[in-house]
């Protein structure tokens, strides 16, 4: 996700400024006869381990090989999985899900309520070291468990039987049904975790799958695998496809190529290739709750000061990034949070939150803010590297926003450094930059998904941004306003203006991914927020 999803996500799409060619379509009777779709994604995968996945890319492998209490369906509504009924005590603390009885794993072990309490105690238990652990608050002891002052054992989630599971709650979470469809709230085989040890999840063959496919052939480092019919899965009998053949693509000059010569069904497009293809059939935008955004490293002095990070963001004109360097319908950010996700009487969430501080470009008061920045920690001049992954997407937004900073910040010097993506994930995780590109695609449809980010111990505040006030507005639109949906969303939308005035981080853009898929590619699901590909339904018509 992840992210969300990420969550922290990799590249969004790769630029390309040549010329295309026209589409030629695969012959109608040759896309009847398919049962392998060909995918295209732009950056490799860190790991399947749902405990630690934390990509989009991942996050879609996760939740199309394993399936949870519910799946997400269209929309980003949940819908059935591997819980056939849901009943919810009087007080909103108690959730009984009654299982499918007719489900196995890939190992041939049957997938049990037990399975779901061994995952949610392994990702809570902080020798897991799991950066979503935090989305288990207000499950009972969690925060507890996640502080080391209980043991995992203790977690409000039990088995009555093989098929029954048992949540309990210490406060409502408005949102919690939306989370059971999410890859980190999915069951585990305990056999295949304490089997493979440390390798579980970083190769196809150090995994068991319960969902719709399995996956073959990743080796984890490797740019090609696929995701195969699982023929233990429930609902076989509407998983179409025999299999997903997966290529790593950095640039969408090669993957349109492959698109071209049918050796491929979907591709992102630059921007260029977006204004060039966006009448041919098969074109299509992904809009995505999701943005990109820079953090600042602020265990470092330097981005301490709050008028240096204010100065870098008035530095940047958004509108050029989004429209000409990103495209596809991307817009500049006016909040972390992204529009279209959350509504109330009418007012949409970034509407209500939106603030001129920490969004726009202004020039003169950018150099002005440097200036009075600079002369309170002592310095003379700002210079710092700035981190991105090594994709043409990211290659380029990079060399944008190095453009923008000195030429509209004279004297600072940046520079820029593009890595892999894994690395550059664990270098984020680990707060190893200076500052560094960032993208979040919301887990679910809620803003609370994207702000509960920067709260100070927050596993993906990555720049380590603290701020009590704001810490207090989460705390209580998830505790004492967590029931009373009018004090909630004043809560949030406070915390969403505080980020940006503080500028705990700087939004960028919000990304919309323009692609070409094949017209006969039919069932596809794809969500804005969320997992971002459902596959199981797919087929070729």
């Amino acid at each position: 996700m992840k992210l969300k999803k990420l969550l922290v996500t990799g590249t969004i799409l790769a630029c390309s400024s040549l010329t295309v060619n026209l589409l030629i379509p695969a012959s109608a009777s040759a896309a009847s006869s398919k049962k392998a779709l060909n995918w295209s994604i732009p950056s490799e995968l860190s790991t399947i381990d749902p405990s630690k996945v934390t990509d989009t890319y991942g996050g879609d492998m996760v939740s199309n090989t394993l399936e949870g209490l519910y799946r997400l369906g269209k929309n980003s509504k949940i819908e059935s999985g591997m819980a056939k009924k849901t009943t919810v005590s009087d007080d909103g603390l108690t959730y009984t899900f009654t299982l499918r009885s007719n489900n196995k794993w890939s190992n041939g072990d049957p997938v049990t309520a037990q399975d779901f309490v061994y995952s949610w105690q392994r990702t809570v238990d902080p020798k897991t070291a799991s950066s979503y652990a935090y989305l288990f608050d207000g499950i009972k002891n969690a925060n507890d468990i996640m502080a080391g002052t209980k043991a995992p054992e203790t977690l409000g989630v039990k088995a009555q039987g093989k098929y029954k599971l048992v949540v309990t709650l210490e406060k409502q979470i408005p949102y919690f049904k939306l989370l059971m469809g999410f890859d980190v709230f999915f069951p585990q085989n305990q056999k295949a975790v304490e089997k493979y040890g440390d390798k579980y999840g970083t190769a196809a063959k150090y995994m068991v799958y319960n969902g719709p496919f399995k996956m073959v052939g990743w080796d984890g480092s490797n740019l090609k695998w696929k995701l195969v019919k699982n023929n233990s899965y429930w609902d076989k009998k509407n998983v179409k496809l025999k299999q997903i053949n997966f290529q790593v693509t950095k640039s969408t000059t090669t993957s349109y190529n492959l698109y071209q010569a049918n050796k491929l069904d979907q591709t992102n497009l630059s921007a260029e290739q977006a204004r060039q293809l966006k009448n041919q059939s098969g074109y299509t935008v992904l809009k995505q709750a999701r943005t990109n955004y820079l953090e600042f490293n602020q265990t470092m002095p330097i981005f301490q000061n709050q008028k240096i990070r204010q100065a870098i963001s008035y530095a940047i004109n958004r509108k050029p990034l989004a429209n000409t360097v990103i495209g596809g319908g991307s817009t500049p950010a006016k909040s972390v949070v992204s529009s279209g996700l959350a509504s109330r009487d009418g007012v949409d969430f970034v509407n209500a939150a939106k603030t001129s501080v920490g969004t726009t470009y202004n020039k003169k008061k950018a150099q002005q803010l440097l200036q009075e920045g600079l002369k309170e920690i002592g310095k003379d001049s700002l210079s710092f590297t700035l981190l991105g992954d090594d994709t043409d997407a990211s290659k380029k937004i990079t060399e944008y926003l190095q453009s923008q900073i000195e030429a509209n910040l004279p004297g600072t010097k940046v520079t820029v450094e593009n890595v892999p993506f894994k690395t550059r994930v664990t270098r984020s995780q680990n707060t190893d930059f200076e500052v560094v590109v960032s993208s979040w695609q919301a887990d679910f449809s809620d803003p609370i998904s994207f702000l509960d980010m920067f709260t100070s111990n927050n596993s993906y505040n990555f720049g380590k941004w603290k701020n009590a006030d704001y810490d207090k507005l989460i705390t209580a639109s998830k505790t004492t306003d967590a029931t009373d949906p009018a004090k909630r969303w004043d809560d949030l939308v406070a915390a969403s203006k505080l980020l940006n005035e503080d500028q705990g981080v700087v939004p960028l853009v919000q990304i919309n991914t323009p692609q070409m898929i094949r017209p006969d590619v039919k069932g596809l699901i794809q969500n804005t927020a969320g997992i971002t590909n459902n596959w199981k339904n797919v087929y070729f018509k």
